[in-house]
């Protein structure tokens, strides 16, 4: 139906449009019918004027010639030659003008003719006269033998001159006719085309009054489809709701259950390690040990917790995944233990990274525990890098990657593989196909949101009974790689402590966590000083000449440890700061990252962690220094 309105209206169009063409057609063929006409006219007027013109020249021709013979006066003899030679212009002229017509240009050739014949008689006269015949002369003129020729040219003229009238009666008549024809093709077409006009203004009067009603039906179409839009998006709201509560109820019932299992496993430890310590220090100990494998288990989670979150705080710097690789080697090796077949693939040429090489290096040893739980009966595991270009084609079908260069680290085992369901989900938090109690679910959700804040891309590829790859995409940096290395204290490690009766100012609003920090520093060998605030800690400084380094806490009432570092820089610009905190707030981290300068000491820590990073960053000043 639509196809056959549009070939309609086609068909109208046309039709109009051919109309206007013939009507334009006609009035161009009148135009120039106008203008055949008027050039007759002119032609007409022309030839006249020229033949008229010839008659003049002719006659001063003969009266200069029989004055010349009837006087003897040279003066008519020069007259006659003048008038003659004008007499010849003539003919010419008029030749040319009737070039387009071979009636005329007969007749014109012929008077031509006829006037030489003529003027050959005046000719011979004047010759006898110029010799002393005059009398010969005379009688020539008195025997007339010349006249007929001379009837003959004025015949011609004639002849020629009524040809001029009936050609242009002709063609006016002509003219006429086709001026009173085409009149009427006008009138007609004109007619027609306001014919046209007319249906087509029906037409589209009836069209509006079409589009009318169906702009309304499709307003009220268009307000109902709004109506069950609106309920629609309520209704995924609520589901949208429904689910929210219900991953939160996943998340927080997985988080309530883990730190249940590790706060049980702290305070019955700690409470069987008081019962006992003044019976069996070993039981003790053992009971100590437990509590410290629980808090530390739960200080992980919440770590895994910031990581999938992308709130923890990165210290990035630029180095050679490679080389990284190669130094872990043998850890990860001892990690998955014998049965594996563990090889590592360390590209050469690597691009440098800028990325924090202590969650890679737990993002790694995650990765390779999995691909070990997946493959208990044995198995190969490779851990390999690359330079890779991600193009734009491939960002098409990823919205989260941007297309550039990357250094992609590849984990890949041979195990059982997953389905696709559960990599559609392997890194949701506390998903996992596990046996209970054999993992917490958080491990690929923290490598996923470590390599997404440091803006790389995770992809796994997975084949049941093939095996599984995950592969870590992080951007190529610009820069020089800088050489990786961590210092970890065994349990048999010699912890470093103060040098030359270093003092350290240490700020928390937490009184236990802040005597905690106390203790273990003095047990280190530091002086130290304690401040509950910002304000407390500021008076301190006033009355004490010397502070080698000032441990504040970032998040605390009244003055936040980021604005009492502000203040101490800018009074005291010799003492060194490190800021300790479970939740870095955006004082010291800026898009994830930590401000250029900062030094941090994550919450919960060990005394291990504690002395090396006080150690740490006072050498820094001396290196300074």
């Amino acid at each position: 139906m639509i196809k056959k309105r549009l070939d309609v209206g086609r068909v109208a169009l046309l039709s109009g449009l051919a109309l206007i063409c013939a009507a334009m057609a006609g009035t161009f063929f009148l135009f120039r019918s106008e203008q055949r006409a008027d050039a007759a006219v002119v032609q007409t007027l022309q030839v006249e004027e020229r033949l008229n013109s010839l008659i003049t020249r002719a006659q001063e021709t003969l009266l200069g010639e029989s004055g010349f013979l009837l006087a003897g006066d040279e003066r008519f003899a020069a007259r006659h030659r003048e008038a003659r030679a004008r007499l010849f212009v003539e003919l010419a002229a008029l030749q040319r003008l009737l070039a387009q017509d071979p009636l005329q240009r007969a007749a014109a050739v012929r008077l031509d003719r006829c006037w030489r014949e003529r003027l050959s008689y005046g000719d011979v006269r004047m010759g006898l006269a110029r010799s002393g015949q005059i009398e010969e002369a005379r009688r020539s003129i008195r025997a007339v033998l010349d006249r007929p020729v001379t009837d003959r040219c004025r015949s011609i003229v004639v002849a020629m001159k009524a040809e001029e009238e009936r050609q242009f009666d002709a063609q006016r008549l002509s003219a006429d006719r086709q001026a009173t024809l085409l009149s009427g093709w006008l009138l007609l077409c004109a007619a027609a085309v306001m014919a046209f006009a007319l249906r087509s203004t029906l037409k589209a009067l009836s069209t509006a009054r079409n589009a009318s009603i169906a702009r309304d039906q499709l307003l009220n179409a268009n307000a109902r489809l709004h109506e069950e839009a609106a309920s629609r998006e309520a209704a995924e709201t609520q589901l949208r709701q429904l689910q929210k509560m219900e991953s939160i109820g996943q998340l927080t019932g997985g988080i309530a259950h883990d730190f249940n299992n590790m706060l049980a496993i702290v305070i019955g430890s700690l409470d069987l390690a008081r019962r006992r310590v003044e019976k069996d220090v070993k039981r003790a100990q053992e009971h100590i040990d437990a509590a410290m494998s629980g808090a530390q288990r739960a200080a992980q989670l919440t770590s895994q917790l910031l990581a999938f979150g992308r709130r923890q705080p990165l210290a990035p710097s630029a180095f050679d995944a490679s080389q990284l690789l190669r130094r872990l080697s043998e850890l990860l090796r001892r990690t998955i233990g014998g049965k594996i077949d563990f090889q590592v693939d360390p590209a050469i040429g690597l691009w440098p990274v800028f990325a924090d090489v202590g969650q890679l290096e737990s993002a790694l040893v995650n990765l390779c525990l999995n691909a070990r739980d997946a493959m208990p009966d044995g198995g190969k595991l490779t851990v390999g890098t690359a330079n890779v270009t991600l193009d734009r084609a491939y960002a098409a079908t990823h919205p989260d990657v941007a297309p550039g260069d990357y250094v992609r680290i590849t984990v890949a085992d041979t195990g059982a593989g997953m389905p696709p369901e559960v990599r559609d989900r392997a890194f949701e938090p506390f998903f996992t196909t596990k046996a209970l109690g054999k993992g917490t679910g958080l491990g690929l959700s923290q490598v996923y949101g470590f390599v997404k804040q440091s803006g790389g891309h995770v992809a796994i590829d997975s084949d049941l009974g093939r095996g599984t790859a995950v592969c870590l995409y992080l951007p190529r940096h610009k820069g020089k790689a800088a050489e990786t290395e961590s210092w970890q204290a065994g349990p048999e490690t010699r912890l470093p402590g103060a040098r030359d009766s270093e003092i350290i100012l240490v700020v928390d609003d937490e009184d236990r966590v802040r005597e905690l920090a106390v203790d273990a520093l003095r047990e280190l060998g530091y002086i130290v000083l304690q401040a509950p605030g910002g304000e407390a800690a500021l008076a301190l400084l006033e009355s004490q000449p010397r502070v080698d380094l000032l441990l504040t806490d970032v998040l605390m009432p009244v003055m936040s440890g980021p604005e009492l570092a502000a203040r101490v820089e800018a009074a005291r610009p010799e003492i060194r700061q490190l800021y300790m905190s479970g939740y870095p707030s955006d004082g010291i981290v800026s898009d994830g990252m930590l401000t250029e300068g900062v030094a941090l000491l994550p919450k919960p820590f060990t005394v291990a962690q504690l002395a090396g990073r006080v150690r740490q960053v006072l050498d820094e000043k001396t290196a300074a220094g």
